[in-house]
């Protein structure tokens, strides 16, 4: 089993393609294939189910390019891609959730709801960018129309806010250096085992 999950591992890390990758192992590509079907899911990262009242979580999307048209739509980017929310743990700065992928088209406050991560979290407080407006999270103040600038105490907010929020785009800096996230060949749910593996490992690795 160490030796499955080593190379389920070293597939999600690399993005070799399996031809390169089973030799290393000593198997066919065949044999390479059924492992990451099979072993993927179970490295997949477990939504937390309970949260203490005074948690605050924060939450984005991320687009991860994959060629399965069955799954994906072109997006901003210009590429097919799969849109991802995924819910980090303000205070720890652990993923604590990821959405089921979405068509890279989906905008995020509606992947939010569409992908099950708002019923994950329930009603646990959540701060978001202003992409997310009309959902009820936390977002920053905007103005109004005729508004030219925004009140002082607002605009500290905002700063504050810009501040915590960037913690969940230095979560996707660190999950991205596993490079299947930069272009998942992975078809069917392949793409969405992967982000959840993942996540679970980047937790691990956190957390030391």
């Amino acid at each position: 089993m160490e030796d499955r999950v080593l190379l389920v591992a070293a597939y999600w890390r690399t993005n070799l393609t399996l031809r390169q990758l089973a030799p290393l192992f000593g198997i066919s590509k065949s044999a390479a294939g059924r492992i990451i079907d099979r072993v993927g899911p179970l490295i997949a990262l477990r939504t937390r189910k309970r949260f203490r009242t005074d948690t605050v979580l924060i939450v984005d999307g991320t687009l991860v390019p994959t060629p399965d048209h069955a799954v994906a739509e072109q997006s901003k980017n210009y590429r097919y891609s799969t849109n991802h929310q995924v819910v980090i743990d303000a205070g720890s700065r652990l993923v604590v959730a990821v959405g089921r992928p979405l068509p890279g088209n989906r905008n995020d406050c509606k992947a939010w709801e569409l992908s099950g991560a708002k019923a994950a979290v329930g009603n646990t407080t959540v701060i978001a960018d202003g992409g997310y407006r009309g959902t009820g999270l936390v977002i920053q103040h905007h103005r109004e129309r005729g508004q030219e600038e925004l009140p002082a105490w607002k605009e500290e907010h905002n700063r504050s806010h810009r501040k915590v929020r960037a913690r969940v785009e230095h979560a996707f800096a660190r999950m991205k250096s596993w490079k299947i996230l930069r272009d998942c060949r992975l078809k069917g749910d392949g793409v969405h085992h992967a982000m959840l593996g993942i996540a679970r490992l980047h937790n691990l690795a956190f957390t030391g």
